[in-house]
Order: structure tokens, then C-alpha cells, then sequence
């Protein structure tokens, strides 16, 4: 099932009000809930096809709502797993599935998909609720053992994200950190009219693919120093790491690290849990360059003589790799592969 952002329902008022419900199955579907369900069935095919699915797969679905996408994945492959949260769907699953030859390759588990352990899996396929899009997406990135692929249905916008390239508008921390895990590639766009009920926005079809090996990089570290530079995505990368909170946060790790005598070299000892990558909701990452802080963007009292080396060692690191006058919304990964590299090398850490 996909869907928009959580709103409240107004209650129905008479029949006429009625008349606006959506039912499948006897049950009705909440649009609060992210339950729109895919009604098109050239739509659901071409999903199936374009998931490259084997008959050996065990089949992950989330949010399968009253099945129509899980009868075909039960054709297709070896066994379905549908992680459920409505328990009016699960008992809608199991009426519609039980007594079929399908019976035995499908497990229903009724949860909050963000909250539950998910079994083994090949492949991942699914229309979910769009509020949950991206604490979803890393949490599959972070799955082991790594998966083949997945092919999910995600709000275009936020679809877009995954894709974006540097120079592009929509080119986020978002797609900076879910590129370094995962090749993604744009299926299909959905118009909103193909569920029932209709979302407000249309939908995109995208697929994951996890890099296999995974990168050899400490993902909170990664992720410190792209969360930064995404702060102000549109200034110059100089003038970032110019503002006296970004300055007074590197030079406290800087410091903490000296004391503890933790070297380069230890930087495996770090905690790379991937799933840091979701935090603090990527589509709210960016602001315009017209609404930075003043205050974010003076530079250390030159009075503080230990503020002012630290901040001259910072830039430095910047001046090396010619990176003051780049700025975040056109570096690729390479640019901030090396820029941590070199600000590692100079015993600046960003966790």
C-alpha cells in the first residue's frame, strides 16, 4: 500500500459522505494510514516483471494490504513474507490465500515494519505507506545478509531524491547517502490515478541495489561530515566550515580524539551501523541560502587564539583539496571521499 503524509480524517456525515469510502475486500481503506492500494493491473505486471524475480526467491512484502501484488509474487517466486500492520489485512490475507496452493509459501507477519526483525530475503517488493519512505530505506540498507535487490513504490518526490545527481535541484544528503550504499535506477512514474483511493501526489517506481562489497568507509564519520556540508547545500564549502558551530563541534571531536590517543588507524573501532544514515529526515535537509543565520556565519573571535589555529587547521585541509570555493550541491562521491580523507589525515573526525 502507498500513501501521503499522515492527516487526520474527518468523520463521514450522512450517506453522501459515505458514498467517498474506498472498499476492497468488504474493508475500508485510511487514507491517514498510507492505504491506497495499486489498482491497475498492467501496473502490478510490469512491477513483477521489472523486479527480475526467480523462482528460488524468498520474497519480502511490505504493506501488501488485500494481496493483489502478493498473488503475483506467490506465482513468481519460491515464498512470499508480507509484514503487515493493519490486522484487518492480515485476517483479509489469510481468508483470501488460505486453501490455495499458495497457503504454505506465504507467512504473514502482522507489525510495524520499522520496529520488527525482518527475516532472510532475496529480493524486496512493495507499494508502502510514503510516511515511512525513509527510516524504511535505510533499514533495508542496513539488512544482512545483504539482499539482491528491491523495487519499491516511493512518492515521486522523494523517488527523485534517490536518483538526483550532483548539479541536480533535488541533490540531497539523501541521495549522497543512499548512492554510496546502493546502485539506484528509476523504473517508472505512477500517476495517482492508478489507486484507490487517489493520493495527492503521483508515485515513482525505484530499484536498490546494495554494493556488494559493501564501501570500505565508517558510515558515522560519512555521515558527520556529509550531514554538515548539506546544512547549506547552495554555499560555498569554505564558508561552512567558516561558522562557529561546525567549528566549536570539530574542534570538541578533535580534542576528545587527542586525549584518548585514538588514531587514524583505529577508525575501525567505530561503531558503522548504517542505519545512523536515516536519521533526521533527508527531506527536510536543506534550507535557502537567504534564510542562513547571521550568527551561523561569523567566523571565531580571531581573539581565541586556540580557536583561531583550529579554525586555520580546518581551512587548510579545505585549501588542500581545493575545495573552499565547491560547494556541496555539485561534489560527487569521489569529492566526498577524498575531502574526508584529508580531513582524517589531518586528525579531524566527524563522531
Amino acid at each position: 500500500m502507498a500513501g501521503g503524509k499522515i492527516k487526520k480524517e474527518k468523520p463521514s456525515r450522512g450517506a453522501a459522505a459515505g458514498s467517498s469510502n474506498h472498499y476492497q475486500g468488504g474493508i475500508q481503506f485510511h487514507k491517514s494510514k498510507g492505504q491506497h492500494i495499486l489498482k491497475n493491473p498492467l501496473l502490478v505486471d510490469s512491477i513483477i516483471q521489472k523486479a527480475g524475480i526467480n523462482s528460488t526467491d524468498v520474497i519480502l512484502e511490505i504493506g501488501p494490504g488485500t494481496g493483489n501484488l502478493t498473488k503475483k509474487l506467490l506465482e513468481a517466486g519460491k515464498s512470499v513474507v508480507a509484514v503487515e500492520l493493519d490486522p484487518r489485512m492480515v485476517l483479509e490475507l489469510q481468508r483470501r490465500f488460505q486453501g490455495t496452493p499458495y497457503s504454505n509459501r506465504l507467512k504473514v507477519i502482522q507489525g510495524d515494519v520499522l520496529k520488527c526483525d525482518l527475516p532472510y530475503f532475496d529480493i524486496c517488493v512493495a507499494n508502502i505507506p510514503y510516511q515511512i519512505s525513509s527510516p524504511l530505506t535505510f533499514k533495508l540498507l542496513n539488512h544482512r545478509p545483504v539482499f539482491r535487490c528491491a523495487v519499491i513504490m516511493f512518492q515521486r518526490e522523494f523517488a527523485m531524491r534517490l536518483v538526483a545527481q550532483p548539479g541536480d535541484t533535488l541533490y540531497c544528503r539523501l541521495s549522497v547517502n543512499t548512492q554510496l550504499l546502493a546502485r539506484i535506477s528509476h523504473l517508472l512514474k505512477v500517476g495517482k490515478n492508478n489507486f484507490r483511493p487517489p493520493p495527492k501526489v503521483d508515485s515513482s517506481v525505484v530499484r536498490i541495489e546494495p554494493r556488494k562489497p559493501a564501501p570500505s568507509v565508517n558510515f558515522k564519520e560519512w555521515d558527520g561530515l556529509v550531514r554538515i556540508c548539506f546544512t547549506r547545500k547552495n554555499k560555498t564549502i569554505g564558508a561552512i566550515f567558516k561558522q562557529k558551530r561546525v567549528l566549536s563541534i570539530l574542534e570538541k571531536n578533535y580534542k576528545t580524539l587527542q586525549a584518548l590517543q585514538v588514531s587514524q588507524g583505529n577508525g575501525d573501532q567505530m561503531a558503522t551501523d548504517a542505519s545512523v544514515l536515516g536519521d533526521g529526515g533527508e527531506l527536510n535537509m536543506e534550507t535557502d541560502d537567504e534564510n542562513d543565520d547571521v550568527d551561523d556565519d561569523m567566523e571565531m573571535d580571531n581573539g581565541e587564539s586556540k580557536g583561531s589555529e583550529f579554525k586555520e587547521k580546518v581551512l587548510g585541509v579545505l585549501k588542500q583539496g581545493k575545495y573552499e570555493d565547491k560547494r556541496s550541491s555539485k561534489l560527487a562521491q569521489a569529492d566526498f571521499m577524498h575531502l574526508l580523507s584529508l580531513f582524517n589525515q589531518a586528525g579531524i573526525h566527524f563522531s
